[in-house]
């Protein structure tokens, strides 16, 4: 049986580990960008001072990627005991320009030591096209290599430091950044990003540059884009199935309502697609997802909670045999949802519950107000009185971080809630939110965190 000290220890690594999943230091709909950051700094110091190992350990949850790299920077910068494979995973899983801030960050904070270094060079050589990467983030490139102590190989090491040194270069993507000086032609055989520059010193129009470098596009890039370039007469051909399921219902809340609808089979095939072989295994489920006024989020992350709760909705669909999805407004088509009214949770709850579902899953920012507290008591109701022995699986999640409660925010006591940030994490976050219901302990929680750390 686990001390009190153990569960002490369980509460305060899951608190973590909500805060680590839904914190980007970035305002939200009930507090500001300084707090949150406050907050965050404070949870950092105070989990990695007590609890070194389980801290790094946090980097096999899906944590986001802004805590992973102030997770990876203290590891490194304190010299705490770290399993190196898991650090290396994780920065694999990471967007390039994030790491290489990270990078960065430890060159500013002078952290030179030698695990740093090799981290920093197994990561270099691990990347499919370091040339490419010299091209499209070059000073940070730079950067990465002199703090590792790195020397480049050939042609690499003069792009970087001396590119007049050559007349020509033999990789491609080198020789067209060459041409591209004077060849407008050669621009287009380079990143958008890099391209964009020589376009404007070139004085190619906007029409004219978008539509012969689309084939470059990555597939964000091609989302991102897609507003101006149609305005332009050009079609990006973005492709929402394939992107993360909260990218792209956060581009279809964008758009008028008549546009969503053309866009829900991709958002279907979407979550098909991320649901995988469990599509059709949970059985009958019950969700109540939140359309209320604070969804909006801020004007940093706009629209960012309800369009988690728009992604989990088609991927509880996907991975339900029986699915019920109840939107606080009341409202029947998910992609006109808005953000608007009061939060009655309770109520929405009760109607959920009536359906009788093996889950039910909460999507919320925990802000119930209309009346505020009900839906903690008909959830103590529920669980003590009506369903003691837990049949209807129950299971709160929420993609809002609040600053002032070092955690999100919670529905009831009875009920476990897990931080949310991305729709694809859904099926884990409910997993990792039963260890919030106190039935299993610190034990049970380290083999969890193990086995994540192998299967990443």
């Amino acid at each position: 049986m686990d001390t009190y000290a153990e569960l002490i220890e369980c509460e305060d690594v899951l608190l973590f580990a909500n805060a680590a999943i839904t914190a980007t230091g970035q305002r939200e709909f009930h507090g500001g960008a300084g707090e949150q950051r406050l907050s965050l700094d404070f949870l950092h110091r105070y989990v990695h001072g007590n609890y070194p190992g389980l801290y790094a350990a946090t980097l096999a949850l899906d944590v986001n990627d802004h805590n992973a790299a102030l997770i990876i920077a203290t590891v490194l910068r304190e010299r705490s005991a770290a399993d190196g494979r898991l650090i290396a995973r994780r920065l694999a899983r990471m967007s390039p320009p994030r790491v290489y801030r990270l990078f960065r960050q430890l060159q500013r904070d002078g952290v030179n030591n030698r695990r740093t270094r090799a981290i920093v060079r197994d990561w270099l050589l691990a990347r499919p096209d370091l040339a490419f990467d010299a091209v499209k983030y070059r000073s940070a490139v730079k950067a990465a290599v002199r703090h590792a102590h790195l020397t480049p190989p050939g042609e690499l090491g003069d792009f970087l430091f001396a590119p007049r040194r050559r007349a020509r270069f033999q990789t491609p993507v080198l020789e067209a950044w060459r041409r591209a000086h004077y060849d407008k032609n050669a621009l287009y055989e380079l990143p958008y990003t890099v391209a964009e520059g020589f376009a404007a010193r070139h004085g190619i129009s906007r029409a004219v540059f978008l539509e012969r470098i689309a084939p470059r596009l990555t597939r964000l890039e091609r989302l991102r884009l897609t507003g101006a370039a149609r305005g332009s007469g050009v079609e990006t051909g973005a492709d929402l199935a394939a992107l993360p399921l909260v990218r792209a219902a956060s581009y279809v809340l964008s758009l008028p309502v008549d546009e969503r609808r053309q866009h829900v089979a991709a958002l279907r095939a979407g979550a098909r697609r991320v649901a995988g072989a469990r599509a059709g295994t949970w059985g009958s489920v019950t969700a109540v997802l939140d359309d209320s006024f604070s969804s909006y989020g801020s004007p940093v992350k706009r629209r960012r909670p309800l369009a988690v709760a728009l992604a989990c909705h088609y991927l509880l669909e996907a991975l339900a045999s029986r699915y019920t999805g109840l939107w606080l407004s009341g409202r029947a088509e998910p992609v006109a949802a808005r953000p608007a009214g009061a939060t009655p949770l309770g109520l929405r709850v009760l109607d959920a519950l009536e359906t009788r579902p093996d889950r039910l899953v909460i999507v919320s920012d925990g802000w119930d107000n209309a009346p505020p507290g009900l839906a903690a008591e008909v959830l103590r109701v529920w669980r003590r009185k009506l369903d003691p022995a837990g049949e209807v699986r129950v299971a709160h999640l929420n993609p809002v971080y609040d600053a002032d409660r070092f955690d999100v925010r919670r529905l009831s006591p009875l009920v476990p809630t897990a931080g949310i940030r991305d729709a694809e994490d859904l099926p884990a976050l409910v997993e990792l939110a039963r260890f919030a219901e106190g039935r299993t302990g610190l034990g049970e929680l380290q083999a969890y965190l193990e086995e994540r750390a192998c299967s990443i």
